[in-house]
């Protein structure tokens, strides 16, 4: 069988004393009040060995979303959660990490295995244990079952796809990051894949992703695509190939409805209703986007496969509609004697800007050289960086014209 070789002598053990410092986070008592990621067992019958580490922010409210994140090779999930950045909006907007661990014991590397059939295929191996662990959560913590997403970077990129794939009835979006199609291996070998790319028609690589769970009637998940421009691990022609999968599974064209341009010489291309994004970042190589710093968009730590551009987690979340309100409003309490006076509520989400700002934030999308609202689809004016609007969010991804 084969075992991710190409991988194995590219990727070396560069992020080992990163992700040993950071281990501690998993095994040290928090004290109360004081989130802390934490290590899961007995999740469920866990067919492909893995571990589980969940973090839940302090006052996390019933209902909360829920986000798997799944490291790259070398790595662990101590290390990609202290690094990667999810923390910081894990916290502002109250949704719970669930972070999946691979072991050396099932690949040498610690590689997730995307190329395994056993692994890949809906209801055995790693992607059972990863849907169990979603299913923990819960059961356990109250996280609310439509409003599941995974993202991953490398072979966890990888097995990102494969969750989606194969369990589009319980991820709403995700994130591949430096990632591949689904079943670009098998039948390719992974040296293909990684170092050349699978050229497949749109239809081709749509029809692998329908196969995975050929009983499915409702929607599939969004999906948002990062690479670097000069990745030599992991070459950025699997982006397109991505591209052309998910597009395909949506039912919407491979030419971009828009495009951006973000910081850190990065480009976006949306395509259809905000179905797939594609994010291409100049210059960057195999690793995951930050940007550390204190700035709303800002987040993660440098490290070996964390590369300081552009905080992708923070792109992300807005994209999976995370970015609600930071804590419920309060329940209003009658008074017997005081007269009656206007319940406090926490302000709404209102953004100011541009109508191109608001698409490539993902507020909003164009279609025929207008702007439209995410969610409601009232039209906003022309869509360019003159014209502006006022946008207020009422919903997961689901905003309205005005504050």
């Amino acid at each position: 069988m084969l075992r991710f070789p190409s991988l194995l002598t590219r990727l070396t053990g560069a992020v080992a004393g990163m992700v040993l410092a950071a281990a501690a986070v998993a095994t040290v008592a928090a004290p109360a009040q004081a989130a802390t990621l934490t290590q899961v067992t007995n999740f469920g019958s866990n067919p492909g060995n893995l571990a589980m580490y969940a973090y839940r922010p302090d006052n996390l409210p019933a209902g909360a979303p829920a986000v798997v994140l799944l490291h790259g090779c070398t790595q662990n999930a101590a290390g990609y959660f202290a690094n990667s950045g999810w923390q910081k909006f894990a916290d502002q907007w109250k949704f719970a990490l669930i972070v999946a661990q691979q072991s050396s014991a099932n690949q040498p590397l610690s590689c997730f295995n995307w190329f395994v059939e056993q692994d890949i295929t809906r209801g055995s191996g790693e992607a059972l244990s990863i849907k169990q662990m979603v299913d923990h959560a819960r059961n356990n913590y109250g996280t609310d079952a439509r409003r599941v997403f995974v993202s991953g970077l490398s072979a966890g990129g990888g097995m990102s796809a494969v969750m989606l794939a194969t369990y589009p009835d319980v991820f709403a979006a995700g994130s591949v990051v430096a990632g591949l199609p689904y079943r670009c291996s098998p039948p390719a070998s992974t040296s293909t894949c990684q170092y050349s790319g699978v050229n497949k028609t749109p239809q081709q690589w749509g029809d692998l992703v329908r196969a995975a769970y050929p009983g499915h009637t409702g929607p599939r998940p969004r999906v948002a695509i990062w690479h670097g421009t000069s990745d030599s691990t992991v070459v950025p022609a699997n982006a397109t190939e991505l591209r052309d999968q998910w597009t395909n599974v949506r039912g919407v064209s491979q030419t971009p409805t828009s495009t951006a341009s973000l910081p850190a010489n990065t480009s976006l291309e949306v395509y259809g209703n905000n179905d797939v994004r594609v994010y291409r970042v100049s210059g960057m190589g195999h690793g995951t986007p930050v940007d550390p710093g204190p700035g709303a968009e800002q987040c993660g730590t440098a490290a070996a496969y964390m590369l300081d551009t552009i905080c992708s987690a923070y792109h992300d979340a807005v994209f999976f509609g995370l970015n609600g309100p930071t804590s419920p409003s309060p329940t209003p309490t009658a008074s017997p004697t005081a007269s009656p006076t206007a319940s406090p509520t926490t302000a709404p989400t209102c953004v100011t800007a541009s109508n191109y700002a608001h698409v490539a934030a993902g507020r909003a999308y164009q279609s025929g050289g207008y702007a439209y609202a995410n969610g409601s689809n009232q039209r906003m004016g022309l869509y360019n960086t003159f014209h502006t609007s006022t946008l207020k969010q009422t919903g997961p991804n689901y905003w309205v014209i005005g504050c």
